[in-house]
């Protein structure tokens, strides 16, 4: 099963989901972003639609992929 999250291009923070149960927020570290993974890339769409400005630059990261041969 693949563990996506969302990441800004542009400022480098993730898009996860509010710890007090909010809208989701931008956070700057990886280790903050655990409520922002999930392995069902309608909802990562969903997400990009819905926070995710086109100054952004969001980027959908396949967490499996880092370390591997096959990183970015």
């Amino acid at each position: 099963m693949a563990r996506y999250v969302i990441q800004s291009a542009s400022t480098g923070r993730f898009l996860t989901a509010d710890p007090e149960g909010g809208e989701p927020l931008w956070v700057s570290l990886l280790q903050q972003a655990g409520g922002g993974v999930t392995d069902d890339m309608e909802r990562i769409a969903q997400l990009v639609g819905d926070y995710c400005e086109p100054e952004d630059f969001p980027q959908v990261i396949d967490l499996d992929r880092l370390g591997t041969a096959n990183d970015y």
